[in-house]
């Protein structure tokens, strides 16, 4: 299993708000975080460090408990997702109403264990995951928007939503409030499968099909740092007006 991260401050924002832990637990078990931060000068800082740390940190108690994962049920790390979200959103919900500075504060996330030839993938907000097999792109999660719902009840189409004075509202957060509801996923993973988990940053810019052909390019002509950093180069190159993270993951 290979993978590589980064994240990039963009051309107009003064500071990262997103962030993004990778672990690997074993040969065949890898997982990944990616949150995008919001609310106040430090408030998206903090919330997207908090809730990366805190997810990671509660798959690691539960890796301990369960070494490398080996032999838990489907239903068992779909669980120890949601519990890593839940923990998130706690820590960060309970440090929003403990500092007046960082009331209101909130972040997206997106994460993943990959695990044997399964992908488990979690998310809240509007950051992505996409997986990448045989030129063909797919986008697992749905975000959490009020442009998508709008999209889902035929109001507005796709191109529509992508330049409509909403596209930024999100629905869910972490952090926001005492609980938060997140999608869970099971995909399968075939051998030779990219799992790409981004900020908006990076899809606000990039098309899935222009996603698709830069990692495609990886072991043919690039590496999997050369094409994470050609996906920033091109958000950038358009504006680059928000951070932008990208996460590849290889089975």
């Amino acid at each position: 299993m290979l993978f590589y991260g980064k994240t990039d401050i963009g051309r107009r924002r003064e500071m990262n708000q997103d962030d993004f832990i990778i672990r690997k637990y074993a040969d065949d078990v890898l997982a990944a975080v990616v949150c995008d931060g919001m609310g106040g000068a430090n408030g998206g800082n903090v919330a997207s460090k908090v809730a990366v740390e805190t997810f990671i940190a509660e798959l690691d108690e539960y890796e301990k408990a369960h070494p490398s994962f080996f032999g838990e049920s489907e239903e068992d790390i779909v669980d120890c997702l949601s519990a890593g979200v839940t923990a998130a959103n706690r820590a960060v919900y309970k440090l929003s109403i403990a500092e007046a500075s960082l009331a209101g504060m909130g972040t997206t996330l997106v994460a993943c264990i990959l695990s044997g030839e399964k992908g488990y993938i979690v998310n809240v907000g509007d950051s992505r995951l996409y997986l990448v097999e045989g030129g063909e792109i797919e986008q697992v999660t749905h975000d959490h928007s009020k442009v998508q719902e709008l999209v889902d009840d035929g109001t507005l189409t796709p191109e529509e939503a992508k330049h409509h004075m909403f596209r930024h509202v999100i629905t869910r957060a972490v952090g926001t409030y005492k609980t938060v509801d997140a999608d869970l996923f099971v995909c399968e993973m075939k051998p030779g499968t990219y799992a790409v988990l981004c900020s908006d940053g990076l899809t606000d810019l990039v098309e899935p099909e222009e996603i698709c052909e830069t990692v495609g390019t990886i072991g043919q002509t690039a590496t999997m740092e050369e094409a994470c950093a050609a996906l920033i180069d091109c958000a950038n190159s358009r504006g680059g007006h928000d951070n932008i993270t990208a996460v590849i993951l290889s089975t």
